[in-house]
């Protein structure tokens, strides 16, 4: 091994493995309110629950957590982040558990990455490449695969200038030019742009089929409902429950990655389309925003934008908060995939009430139109389906048509897309009285070509 690189992380250093990695999990902690926008303040997170969110990231990537501490910072050391006392205790307590594996919950410059490894002479990773293993061990689809390699080469590119040795080599010049050549670092950047332009094509080919797809459902205009939350909040569970699907949902940190779609029939027996995205998180890696600006399209295109908040968490006013904000990123700048208007689009679902007793025991329940569920027990749901039922009436139109008696198909045509409140049978004709939306009107009342 290179003299002043850490170990391998499941290397003791003294030649014996030691099986599943021993990891340390570091907060610095800073007392600062959170910069949200002046509609979404809210206070600090509360430490304790910032280092348990960090340790179950950690945890999630197989590794065991054997030490975890809070280390309150007055100010950030452009060396090393944390104060020098802090680094030493940190030290101390690495070596007495023999840590491989550190992770610092903030946002490391490679420097200081650098830095704290040669301190504590083990591996140190930070919130955003903590995250990026996880997205990359989640990935299952080719797109979630392309978003998740185009973020990390992103974020690796300025990693590059650590110090191993086998970077510092240059190759020598060619023809009349001479000159050092190229070092081995340049080479490495440019292999890595060279790879992120190509993925950042097939990235676009992606952006366009799933455009064509959603102009396909126009043609069939179903309302499309996505599911939009912090990570855990339930979203998969309460997908899974409103549809039948098998999606993948555990009581874990991104449990799933790739967006999925499948009908549901509302109470008034129109059709729509559920869709489950990503997880959000607090300070979400800008590279991962950008990189999963595809599927979160989906949530631009969306009828409804249903918010699943995890009700039962200590933190769940911050988490709501955190997901608002990175809804308000996508809304700025000139192709900005979301309206100005899309908080009218917003209905807030308060999942887990299990957790708290029931859907009766959840505090402000109905304020503001929100609705209380466990999508683990069921309680809650019929009203949530009523409650999207409402939403998407709201802006349609009450329609009287005669069919005739004969024309089975328009009539048919009626009911999968329109709600039909009165029908009355006449030895003619069937007289129906139904509510559809503007665009379901006008395809219906066009005469046949």
């Amino acid at each position: 091994m290179e003299p002043g690189l850490p170990a391998p992380a499941n290397d003791r250093g003294d030649g014996t493995e030691t099986g599943p990695t021993r990891a340390a999990v570091i907060l610095p902690y800073e007392r600062q309110p959170r910069g949200l926008g002046p509609q979404h303040d809210t206070a600090p997170r509360a430490a304790e629950a910032r280092l348990a969110e960090a340790v179950g990231l950690a945890a999630s990537i197989g590794v065991t957590i054997v030490h975890q501490a809070i280390h309150p910072l007055r100010e950030r050391r452009p060396s090393t982040y944390l104060g020098e006392g802090q680094v030493a205790a940190a030290r101390q307590a690495i070596d007495d558990q023999r840590v491989a594996l550190v992770v610092v919950d903030a946002a490391l410059s490679p420097v200081q990455q650098r830095n704290l490894e040669r301190e504590w002479r083990c591996k140190v990773i930070d919130r955003t490449g903590l995250i990026l293993e996880i997205f990359g061990e989640r990935a299952r689809t080719k797109e979630g695969a392309l978003q998740v390699e185009l973020a990390h080469l992103d974020y690796q590119r300025t990693r590059l200038v650590r110090s191993w040795t086998h970077l510092e080599r240059q190759r020598g010049g060619f023809g009349f030019l001479g000159g050092p050549g190229e070092s081995q670092i340049e080479i490495d950047r440019r292999l890595i742009t060279d790879r992120m332009v190509k993925l950042k094509k097939e990235l676009e080919q992606v952006r366009r089929t799933r455009g064509l797809h959603r102009r396909q459902r126009e043609k069939v205009p179903y309302p499309v409902i996505a599911l939009v939350g912090y990570t855990n909040a339930g979203k998969s569970t309460l997908f899974n429950a409103l549809t039948g699907a098998g999606v993948y949902a555990q009581d874990q940190l991104f449990a799933t990655l790739d967006p999925t779609m499948r009908g549901i029939r509302l109470p008034s027996g129109r059709r729509a389309i559920l869709s489950d995205t990503v997880g959000f998180i607090s300070e979400l890696p800008t590279q991962l925003v950008e990189a999963f600006r595809a599927t979160l399209e989906e949530v631009a295109a969306a009828d409804i934008i249903l918010h699943v908040r995890d009700v039962a968490h200590p933190d769940t006013a911050a988490q709501r908060a955190d997901v608002l904000s990175v809804l308000e990123e996508m809304a700025v700048g000139a192709n900005a995939p979301l309206d100005e208007g899309w908080q009218r689009r917003v209905l807030e679902v308060l999942n887990k009430a299990d957790l708290l007793g029931g859907v009766g025991s959840v505090p402000g329940g109905s304020a503001d139109g929100a609705v209380a569920v466990s999508a683990l027990t069921g309680e809650g749901l019929p009203q949530l389906l009523e409650a999207l039922d409402a939403r998407l009436s709201a802006n349609m139109e009450t329609v009287r048509y005669a069919i005739p008696s004969g024309d089975g198909a328009r009539l048919a045509w009626l009911y999968r897309h329109g709600e039909v409140i009165e029908r009355a049978d006449t030895e003619v004709d069937v007289q129906v009285t139904v509510r559809l939306s503007p665009t379901d009107r006008a395809r219906f009342e066009q005469p046949p070509p």
